[in-house]
């Protein structure tokens, strides 16, 4: 078997990453080498609880769990425990694993990493960018030796899910996204527009979640406030962002339509802070810096989340 990619995550788990992590240690074609946790979604002690937790469910307590920051760059910001759970897991009080957390900070370890796997390294941010913009002011030539760096995040059209026109990692931490679009040449995006044109139908979820599996059994009950809470707001579709993303990471050939264009990051205005603003005529003369999904083949996305769960 060829040489397997090296992947680092940075994350805040998270219900939805959760499902992008066990996507990730199902595929033989990539080896997690480690995850980064931020705070976001909730906040940083239940981030790395959980990411703790999640490498003992997949059996991969080998894999190392570095902390990160506890709270953006610049403004404090409200997480997603109403989506998540208090906990970010559904509230279910899960036991805690008995793996334990590194010593080495999350920003030291992305460089420490970086030099290690320099020039074959994945680098895929599931969560806020706090973590990866402090490692670029720690070093700006990160990104010389990250092979490929994907972000789920944005609102390429500004249709938000946290304000009406800003995504919830963008908008969690403005200031750190903007140091990370504006120091990495190319950066693959992942939005929230994309996973709305992507949804899974909840009755197939429910499915593949009744699977004889411990991980479907695990992410059914740390999902199953999440789920009832989408049904309820969202219909009968059920968005995983983290998961498209994560199986975009893995598998790019499964994109069906990408574009790529000059993104920036809106950081001052009244209503339109942490908007992800991309310039589709090119009016300004900046650079095409991202790569943006569009279009992935669904079947293919459908059949990773349901490898992961054991389905």
């Amino acid at each position: 078997m060829s040489k397997k990619i090296p992947l680092l995550i940075d994350t805040d788990p998270g219900v939805d990453d959760a499902l992008a992590l066990l996507m990730a240690f199902a595929d033989e074609r990539h080896e997690v080498i480690g995850l980064t946790v931020a705070a976001g979604n909730v906040g940083l002690e239940y981030t790395v609880r959980n990411a703790l937790k999640l490498c003992e469910v997949a059996g991969r307590e080998d894999v190392p769990v570095f902390a990160g920051t506890p709270d953006p760059l610049v403004y404090p910001a409200e997480d997603a425990a109403h989506v998540h759970g208090r906990d970010g897991f559904g509230d279910v009080d899960l036991p805690h694993a008995a793996c334990q957390v590194q010593a080495e900070h999350a920003a030291l370890a992305i460089l420490r990493l970086s030099h290690e796997y320099a020039g074959e390294l994945l680098l895929v941010a599931l969560g806020p960018l706090t973590n990866i913009a402090l490692a670029l002011k720690l070093d700006p030539t990160l990104p010389q030796r990250v092979k490929r760096f994907l972000v789920m995040g944005g609102a390429i059209n500004g249709h938000g899910n946290i304000t009406p026109v800003a995504e919830f990692n963008i908008a969690f931490d403005p200031e750190a996204a903007h140091i990370v679009f504006t120091s990495f040449p190319h950066i693959e995006v992942a939005d929230w527009e994309a996973t709305i044109a992507h949804g899974m139908l909840h009755r197939s979820v429910e499915t593949w979640l009744a699977a004889d599996s411990d991980k479907a059994r695990f992410y059914e009950l740390i999902s199953r406030k999440t789920r009832l809470w989408s049904e309820d707001s969202r219909g009968e579709h059920w968005y995983a962002a983290d998961a498209l993303a994560m199986a975009w990471a893995l598998q790019p050939d499964g994109a069906t339509q990408l574009e790529q264009r000059p993104l920036s990051i809106e950081l001052t205005g009244a209503r339109t802070r942490g908007a992800t603003v991309v310039d589709w005529n090119r009016q300004t003369g900046a650079p095409d810096n991202t790569t943006l999904l569009v279009g992935y083949d669904q079947a293919r996305f459908e059949a990773q989340v349901q490898r992961a769960l054991g389905a």
